[in-house]
């Protein structure tokens, strides 16, 4: 039984993580600042939006100050995957990790800090933070899992099924490569196109009426991308220009992270997404200019600052 949880890095995903599990499960939240943890310790976790809730959390910036706990949710950026990793190293033996960074290769960061069984997720949840202690849920979408390695796929459904009973939507997966493929091509497309045009995600990444309209260019980064994944032997689990698609009929227009991290002059997580698909392509001798052009132009954007 998965009684007692720590969750990895208290941004977007993590405070909505941690504010639905506090429901049913004991709740721990590793951050990156002290001020942080004490403004949690204080105060407690809001939820509002799609989920209206309170928590009752336990927040450390020092992993000594944790309880033992049963799951680890790291659920940090990847500009903080590495330093969160390290942290871990060599504490909490017991423990199952579950990865949910966008991209590819956050479970080879984690397995290099620690032999823990990994499960392998992907999330479509999506929200806003106002500050350290409310997060507003936006997208109450899915949460695929699956096995990292020989982790059990029992393991991964007694996961799912807590998220679930908290009141989050996730289904497991025996293999969630399909589904990590299909968020890795949305998320390399539209995150880089939003993070250099300035546009958070709208109708315009859909458009294809007009010569000049954006969807042309999403819809040939997304035919490019799938292109990468068949020659990897992927079959995904989502067509990426579907999801596309349908995420832009959605209502109000979502501001990918990469977006909010280039107006606020961020490090991006451009190399664990675009990066890794750019990477992939190459692997398998597959062109990608697109890609690699966004890829560039976005570093070239995080250089001018």
């Amino acid at each position: 039984m998965i009684e007692r949880v720590c969750v990895i890095g208290g941004g977007v995903i993590g405070s909505l993580f941690a504010g639905h599990l506090a429901q049913v499960a004991e709740v721990s939240v590793l951050t990156r600042r002290p001020e942080h943890a004490e403004a949690l310790n204080a105060e407690g976790l809001r939820v509002s939006g799609r989920s209206d809730l309170r928590a009752e959390v336990t927040a450390a910036a020092d992993p000594q100050a944790l309880r033992p706990f049963h799951l680890g949710i790291v659920a940090t950026k990847a500009t903080g995957l590495a330093s969160a990793a390290r942290t871990l190293q060599g504490r909490f033996p017991e423990a199952t990790m579950m990865t949910t960074l966008n991209g590819l290769g956050a479970e080879e960061v984690i397995r290099a800090h620690g032999s823990w069984p990994i499960v392998s997720a992907v999330t479509f949840m999506s929200g806003t933070k106002h500050s350290d202690t409310h997060v507003e849920y936006i997208l109450d979408t899915e949460t695929w899992l699956g096995p990292y390695e020989d982790t059990p796929f029992a393991r991964v459904r007694e996961v799912a099924d807590l998220l679930v009973s908290s009141g989050l939507r996730a289904e497991a997966l025996p293999d969630l490569r399909p589904a990590q493929w299909s968020k890795l091509i949305f998320n390399a497309t539209v995150n880089s196109v939003a993070a250099l045009t300035g546009l958070p995600h709208d109708a315009h990444f859909a458009a294809e009426e007009e010569p000049t309209d954006l969807g042309h260019l999403v819809h040939d980064l997304v035919d490019e991308g799938k292109a990468v994944a068949h020659a990897a032997g992927i079959e995904l689990h989502d067509d990426p220009w579907e999801m596309n698609v349908l995420a832009t009929r959605r209502g109000a227009a979502h501001y990918p992270s990469m977006l909010e991290d280039v107006e606020a002059h961020r490090p991006t997580e451009i190399d664990l997404i675009t990066g890794a698909l750019v990477r992939e392509a190459g692997r398998h001798g597959v062109p990608a200019p697109l890609h690699t052009a966004l890829y560039r132009l976005v570093k070239a954007k995080e250089e001018s600052w």
